[in-house]
């Protein structure tokens, strides 16, 4: 039996480093998309102890809308404005679910629809990191079912919203 050439072992080499390089990038693109994910996400899904209510939207500029915020956890007060990002499905003249930001005037959506939304970015990233699974790592079913659960994700945070 022959020994093993030095293309064999290069060979071997350049595709370990591949499979390497590649599934580091696909963890990055999934961390990268956790790390996006959680800044709102920790607001809604921790919910216990913070403030939490509704807001009718009275305005919308830059951006931005604003509006009147009725707590509905106890021991907390009204505000005449606060503040919330101008995502797709906030309009002027809505009322919506919220959760305020410790130490601050702005909101995040809360309930099903603001879960779905904070969790969007990650859906972005399993989308373009089964791109990667599949090209760089030639892994086509774990792409497949990394494509299916960003689409999964964002479409039920489109019919949610």
């Amino acid at each position: 039996m022959p020994a093993v050439t030095s293309r064999q072992s290069a060979y071997a080499a350049l595709r370990f480093g591949r499979l390497a390089a590649m599934g580091a990038v696909v963890l990055l693109i999934l961390v990268a998309g956790v790390w996006a994910s959680w800044g709102t996400a920790q607001h809604v899904m921790l919910g216990k102890g913070r403030e939490r209510g509704t807001l009718l939207v009275t305005g919308c500029s830059e951006g931005a809308c604003w509006g009147p915020f009725t707590p509905t956890s106890p021991g907390y007060r009204a505000r005449e404005r606060v503040r919330i990002g101008q995502e797709p499905a906030v309009r002027r003249g809505g009322t919506y679910t919220v959760t305020v930001k410790p130490h601050s005037d702005e909101v995040v959506r809360s309930g099903p629809a603001g879960l779905l939304y904070a969790w969007s970015p990650l859906a972005g990233a399993l989308l373009l990191a089964s791109v990667v699974v599949a090209g760089g790592l030639r892994l086509t079913r774990p792409a497949w079912v990394l494509a299916g659960a960003g689409l999964a994700l964002l479409t039920a945070t489109f019919l949610a919203l």
